[in-house]
């Protein structure tokens, strides 16, 4: 949670109005180079997001995260145990490993029931456009992709682009925030805060 990127988003959300919840997977604290396993994961997700909710229950509540935190948390999403967000947004989901692309790692999203967002960068090598595009079109309306040109996993653009990484993270952090305005409103009392986790 204190990767640079994860640091530099948050402050970067935190100018439009969202505020974020960080935390750690076991093995990411404990300094273990293998993951936990998908119970342990998911368990962190659900943990987190009572937490936030605790937290500011008076608030809407997103959840997601960066690559495989974003993957996990939709797959707690799944399981139907983050019962209090209103929807999910990923920072580069990854669909699948690089150089093997697959879709078996998107299958779980048909059983989230609040809405996506995906935020994917066109060069993202954990996930290939002409898979991701069509999975976000059969989740239908509860799935927006929003695309990031020339970006790569990490949200690093080309100079080409003509774009910096500031800039970027400027993006995805209005993206958000607007996606977020959009949703439906059952619990908010403070209507421009949003809290993610």
């Amino acid at each position: 949670m204190h990767h640079p990127f994860m640091e530099e988003l948050s402050d970067e959300l935190a100018t439009v109005s969202v505020a974020t919840l960080r935390y750690q997977f076991p093995y990411m604290q404990e300094q273990r180079r293998v993951p936990d396993a998908p119970g342990v994961l998911t368990a962190t997700v659900a943990a987190a997001v009572r937490t936030a909710t605790e937290l500011a229950a008076d608030l809407p509540l997103l959840a997601g995260g960066k690559s495989m935190g974003g993957r996990m948390t939709s797959q707690a999403a799944a399981q139907g145990v983050l019962q209090s967000v209103k929807g999910l947004v990923f920072f580069g989901f990854p669909l699948h490993p690089p150089n093997r692309p697959g879709t078996k790692r998107a299958e779980h999203l048909a059983k989230v029931g609040v809405p996506m967002l995906f935020l994917q960068g066109t060069r993202d090598t954990f996930a290939d456009l002409k898979l991701l595009r069509p999975v976000c079109s059969e989740l239908g309306p509860r799935a927006t992709l929003h695309i990031v040109e020339t970006a790569d996993h990490s949200f690093h653009v080309l100079k080409s682009s003509g774009r910096n990484d500031a800039e970027v993270l400027q993006e995805l952090a209005e993206t958000t925030a607007s996606w977020a305005e959009k949703l439906p409103r059952t619990q908010s009392k403070t209507a421009d805060q949003r809290v993610k986790s």
